[in-house]
């Protein structure tokens, strides 16, 4: 199990948000067993007498708790940085190694206070380890277990049993659930890699359609400009005519391309909206979304993508935005884009006065959309800056 899970574990920085609720269950369970192995301790400790032993006991128990809470977050948070999970690791197996002076000789000859605490080691070990590396550690709880109680003049019979049998019984448990979380993670994987798998194959499919415009069209653009070339000092008339062809091909060539790109380019309004808002929310910023009511075309959508980028990248770089609302509504023969966002000052901050109505980016999409008959607007008011796009639905 712990093989399995040491290998699923994703390179990421953030956590997974489809993963968040079964995460959270999971811990939950794993949490409330590890609070159950720890009652079993504590009783040792309420049958102490002596006031040293009940201090250094506590802990013992406290940190072995802490430790192995450290441990059980690293076995089901695949994002953590490998050097936080080691350390939490080390710090399970220090804390382990601290228990056995500190709560050994608590209650002795009355309780068996580390078999407990040796029980959870067995229950924890296999979802840390690989497999024989888990043995081993198993193996060595038990003994340690029947060696304090020798110790400490307690039974080894019974130290064995409570440790073992206990103990395997708890990971028995925890196996379980950390193989149905792992079994998740694998899927979310998998679907990740599919989307990956699917776009290079897209990237593909461009890369011959382009070869299969280009590569016949450039290959006779070649031929006649060298032809061309040839001609040029013994026959200027026929020369000229193969130089008008060359153009009239590269011309068709352009426009095929041209084409294809814009058919390579066509976008899902509706996942753009889904994915922008997605970036604002991770970025600390609320953001509310109203999606178009109905289908819009294809031009449509390829001609306020742009504004949406741009605009989202305006509330990320130039304000302070607490919350963002994008709306997208179907008015008459006209489609609406309009973005607004707070955080907009007066520029105390370099970069974070609010974005430039001026600026490049806005511009150009200005223009871009004027060429379609579409506009652009920008205003800010109130510390609330707002961008409006339109464009004709029929386009």
């Amino acid at each position: 199990m712990a093989r399995v899970a040491r290998q699923s574990v994703p390179e990421r920085s953030e956590p997974d948000p489809v993963l968040r609720r079964p995460r959270l269950v999971t811990l939950v369970s794993l949490a409330v067993w590890a609070l159950t192995g720890l009652l079993m301790p504590a009783v040792g400790l309420l049958r102490e007498s002596r006031p040293q032993w009940i201090a250094l006991g506590t802990l013992g128990v406290v940190l072995f708790g802490l430790a192995q809470t450290g441990a059980l977050y690293a076995v089901v948070t695949p994002w953590l940085r490998e050097p936080v999970r080691r350390r939490l690791l080390l710090g399970f197996a220090a804390a382990t190694a601290l228990s056995v002076p500190l709560t050994g000789p608590v209650a002795q000859g009355r309780w068996l206070t580390w078999a407990w605490l040796g029980a959870a080691v067995v229950g924890t070990a296999p979802l840390l380890l690989r497999r024989w590396p888990a043995v081993a550690a198993m193996v060595a709880a038990v003994v340690v277990a029947m060696a304090v109680a020798r110790w400490t003049g307690g039974s080894v019979r019974d130290a064995a049993v409570i440790s073992g049998s206990t103990g395997l019984g708890f990971a028995a448990l925890n196996w379980l659930q950390v193989w149905f979380w792992d079994l998740l993670l694998q899927a979310r994987q998998g679907r990740a890699a599919q989307l990956r798998l699917a776009a290079t194959e897209e990237r593909l499919r461009f890369a011959r359609d382009v070869h299969d415009l280009l590569g016949h069209d450039l290959s006779v653009i070649a031929l006649k400009a060298e032809l061309a070339a040839r001609l040029a000092p013994v026959d200027a008339e026929r020369a000229g005519r193969e130089a008008a062809e060359v153009q009239r091909l590269a011309v068709t060539a352009l426009a095929e391309v041209r084409e294809a790109v814009h058919g390579y380019r066509s976008v899902d309004l509706r996942e753009q909206l889904t994915a922008t808002a997605q970036v604002l929310r991770s970025s600390g910023v609320r953001c509310t979304v109203v999606q178009p009511a109905g289908e819009l075309s294809t031009r449509v959508a390829a001609q306020l993508a742009p504004v949406l980028r741009e605009a989202s990248t305006n509330v990320l770089r130039h304000s302070r935005a607490g919350w963002c609302t994008i709306e997208v509504r179907r008015e008459g023969d006209e489609v609406r884009l309009t973005v607004s966002n707070d955080g907009v000052g007066s520029g105390d901050r370099p970069g974070h006065g609010g974005p430039d109505r001026h600026s490049y980016g806005l511009r150009g999409l200005a223009d871009r959309l004027a060429e379609e008959g579409g506009t652009l607007r920008t205003r800010a008011q109130g510390g609330v800056f707002t961008l409006e796009a339109t464009v004709g639905a029929a386009t």
